[in-house]
């Protein structure tokens, strides 16, 4: 079994050092989670929404983008990336550019921490997780981040306007 995982490894890797075996345990902790959050779930009588409004969901998607957006690039949440990362400079207005360091799961992790795109997953989940347990709370969480997101494009579009104006 450990040839053919190792064979597997080398076949995908190719000449680059991917670190599949920390991947595999990122997403068993992700999976302990969810395993976890459905058995809090069961053990309390929480039950999931019956349905999922179209206003739900967007105040849902606008704060998972915001909130992945603020732990992957946001300056103020370094200190959480930069044992996984190292500084590089800016990428975009308010927002950092880092190179993932280390090897295995420092590296794992590193990656997850600077993608916006790979953190939306986890953050969703938390979301989620949220509107069974909290759901006032929750709600109100997704309103600020969305109105943070909503601001965020209003600023980049004001900027634009401007420069076009000069």
């Amino acid at each position: 079994m450990t040839e053919t995982l190792q064979e597997i490894k080398r076949e995908y890797e190719g000449e680059d050092n991917r670190p599949l075996a920390s991947y595999t345990r990122v997403l068993a902790v992700y999976g302990g989670a969810v395993t976890a959050l459905l058995a809090a779930a069961k053990l309390t009588g929480r039950r999931p929404p019956e349905k999922i409004k179209v206003m739900d969901l967007m105040l849902m998607g606008l704060f998972t983008h915001r909130l992945s957006r603020t732990l992957a690039k946001d300056p103020v949440t370094s200190p959480i990336r930069a044992p996984f990362t190292r500084y590089e400079g800016l990428s975009g207005p308010a927002e950092l550019k880092e190179k993932v360091r280390g090897h295995g799961l420092q590296h794992a992790v590193g990656e997850l921490l600077t993608c916006p795109f790979c953190l939306s997953q986890w953050v969703a989940t938390g979301y989620a997780a949220g509107t069974v347990f909290f759901p006032r709370v929750t709600r109100l969480a997704g309103a600020t981040m969305a109105a943070v997101a909503i601001s965020d494009w209003l600023q980049l579009a004001y900027a634009r306007l401007m420069k076009a104006a000069e």
